[in-house]
């Protein structure tokens, strides 16, 4: 068996877990997500767990049963506590500035580029305006929208110049040297 998959799911407190119909609602203090399951699994709801099971030892269903649990899981994870994706702006004058559901980058392009951000996704900026913080409850949501941020202005091989993930380590390049 999967060794994530057959793990069971500790739901937290203030979290209900409902199935109908071959999707699985979560509801917690931050809001609500739904996911439609692979009809090949089978989820059974206890009084404070969830368990997932699989119908045969398919290759396929093996590696369902695995992302079956780890995307419930974060479900419950994100309706309790939340996601946050932190993002540095490194390069002379780069700069964010964030206003209602929209962020606008000055990053070295001769216009400011506007980034409309998607329902349930916030976003936070701080005093020198080169640290962005996003927030959410749906952790695939918040990584697409931390990588459209990124891939606006990725970092630069040779001076590290760009938009970043926080702690994300850029290899430069050597650049050209001078004449002997």
């Amino acid at each position: 068996m999967s060794r994530i998959g057959r793990k069971p799911i500790v739901i937290p407190k203030g979290v209900t877990v409902k199935i109908e119909e071959g999707t699985v609602y979560v509801k917690g203090g931050k809001g609500e997500l739904n996911w439609r399951f692979p009809e090949q699994m089978s989820l059974h709801v206890t009084d404070d767990a969830l368990k997932i099971e699989r119908q045969s030892d398919s290759r396929a269903e093996r590696a369902l049963h695995g992302l079956t649990r780890s995307l419930i899981n974060n479900m419950c994870i994100g309706v309790s506590n939340g996601f946050t994706k932190e993002m540095e702006l490194a390069g002379v004058g780069y700069r964010a500035t964030v206003s209602n559901d929209k962020v606008e980058f000055a990053i070295g392009y001769s216009h400011p580029v506007q980034y409309m951000l998607p329902n349930g996704i916030t976003a936070g900026i701080d005093k020198k305006q080169t640290k962005l913080t996003l927030t959410g409850i749906d952790k695939q949501l918040l990584g697409q929208v931390a990588a459209n941020i990124r891939s606006i202005r990725p970092p630069d091989a040779y001076k590290g110049k760009g938009i970043r993930y926080a702690g994300e380590r850029i290899k430069l390049k050597p650049g050209k040297t001078g004449s002997k």
